[in-house]
């Protein structure tokens, strides 16, 4: 196939936004700029699902490869998909349309401006998922903060200052030493080539600081407990399509960066580390579920929530069995749905009565019957309840997890428990009870509402029943990273 399709995916959002950023500033400039957004985004959506279609399952090889050099032949602009990266692409195409019809109220002024954040953090987040160069996925990576740090920073509530800065801090500050760890291969191995990369090794001596450099990074971005602190500030002064952007794709690009790369370069360095991982997920799992359970803002409670739910996929992650690595990318595409719809859920009633404290809301069931309805859904999906895609991605890392330690196992089912405890505590304290005199007159969803949330919700539903779809797309690519992997470990103990 000679037409570019990936480099596409990638240029597309951002020269769209580029139309809409020089067009003339009026109102109905604006509102025409938003229906040229949702029309970029969504043509992306149709090409990232033609690339899925045409994508081969059976392959072990990158697909759709194009490698341009670049910087006088320093560096390769090198891209391509396989099974795991396909999946973040689509997700990220298909939230991203969302996020832009979701600000129907919630953005007030300068509009064309959040739009324009919006599609140009589109193309850095789909570069990150199919970069095959170790520094163009750096750029792209990095680059993701710039868009985010404005959306918090102009459009947040406010503290949204000090959270964006803590947000861009705390992540450049792990970024770093990446950066560093990448200037480190080339000079060790003479090329950032991922796929030269696989195929030549990183020398063995080295792994295991090079894992903790990309570790800074990776566990700053899921985040990973005691790096988590700027996630609840960042959700709750972010906009809300900021907090879907966040929760949705952004958090996800540090749980691909430890399959792709922790694991897929360093696999010495991810079997010593691995007693850490576990040790730092199930923290990430009990502690923060415990913190959600006394939190009185809903954003805050959801923030923790992802927080715990990232734990299960690091712990996956390096159980390095087929099903846990398979339930961790089956669990990060879920919670890319469920927390994108709760926080949706949270902006529909912030827009009616701007206030997010749990305590301030009872009975909505009464005014609000549709809503009731389609919040159960999200809560039954972040809780793991079977016929929800929350179940298959928990229930496959916990099956890995057995496999390779009970006692971790049995510590992270734990937080099962614990999140059915406070999302169910949520959605009690918010949907049931008397009704106060303040909300009588509060409106149920509108028809936009309905079309948004509803389009998360099929797609929960659908997955929880029939996840095939998904398993069958990253089956083969993970048999052979851990191929790979334990190859790897085996020649290393010779």
């Amino acid at each position: 196939m000679t037409f570019p399709i990936i480099s596409s995916l990638i240029l597309l959002p951002a020269i769209g936004s580029l139309f809409i950023l020089f067009s003339k500033s009026s109102t109905k400039t604006y509102q025409s700029s938003k229906y040229l957004a949702l029309f970029i985004s969504i043509s992306n959506l149709l090409l990232s699902l033609y690339l899925w279609h045409e994508f081969d399952s059976s392959k072990t090889d990158f697909q759709f490869v194009e490698n341009k050099d670049w910087l006088y032949g320093l560096i390769n602009y090198k891209v391509g998909i396989d099974g795991i990266s396909i999946l973040f692409i689509v997700l990220t195409t298909f939230i991203t349309p969302i996020c832009i019809v979701s600000v129907n109220n919630s953005i007030q002024k300068n509009l064309k401006d959040f739009l324009v954040a919006i599609l140009i953090m589109e193309s850095f987040m789909i570069g990150v998922f199919c970069s095959l160069d170790l520094v163009v996925f750096y750029l792209f990576f990095e680059a993701g903060l710039i868009p985010m740090f404005l959306i918090i920073g102009i459009w947040g509530g406010e503290r949204r200052v000090y959270s964006a800065f803590k947000f861009f801090l705390y992540t450049l500050l792990g970024s770093v030493l990446m950066l560093v760890a990448i200037i480190s291969i080339y000079w060790i191995a003479g090329t950032t080539d991922v796929e030269k990369l696989y195929e030549i090794g990183v020398d063995a001596k080295y792994q295991k600081l090079l894992w903790l450099a990309f570790f800074s990074s990776f566990a700053v971005k899921t985040p990973m407990w005691p790096f988590h602190t700027w996630l609840p500030d960042a959700h709750v002064e972010a906009p809300t399509a900021g907090s879907v952007l966040l929760a949705a794709i952004l958090l996800k690009m540090a749980g691909y960066g430890f399959i792709r790369f922790s694991i897929g370069l360093f696999p010495i360095a991810s079997e010593y580390f691995v007693t850490l991982i576990y040790f730092l997920s199930l923290v990430a799992i009990i502690y923060t579920s415990l913190v959600a359970l006394m939190q009185e803002d809903m954003k805050k409670l959801i923030a923790y929530s992802s927080v715990a739910h990232m734990g299960f996929v690091t712990l996956g992650i390096f159980t390095m069995t087929q099903q846990g690595l398979e339930g961790s990318i089956f669990q990060m595409i879920s919670h890319g749905l469920v927390s994108a719809a709760l926080f949706l859920s949270v902006g529909v009633i912030y827009d009616r009565k701007h206030t997010r404290i749990i305590n301030n809301y009872k009975g909505l069931v009464k005014p609000m019957p549709k809503y009731a309805i389609i919040l159960m859904i999200f809560t039954l999906g972040a809780l793991g309840l079977p016929g929800t895609s929350g179940f298959v991605g928990e229930f496959l890392i916990l099956l890995g997890a057995f496999k390779k330690n009970i006692l971790v196992a049995t510590i992270a089912s734990l937080g099962v428990i614990l999140g059915a405890a406070y999302m169910l505590w949520l959605y009690k304290r918010v949907i049931f009870g008397e009704l106060k005199d303040d909300l009588k007159d509060i409106l149920d969803l509108t028809r936009s509402e309905i079309i948004i949330l509803t389009s998360l919700a099929i797609p929960i539903l659908f997955f929880g029943f029939y996840p095939e779809p998904l398993i069958n797309s990253i089956e083969v690519s993970i048999e052979n990273l851990i191929n790979n992997f334990n190859m790897n470990l085996a020649q290393n103990k010779l």
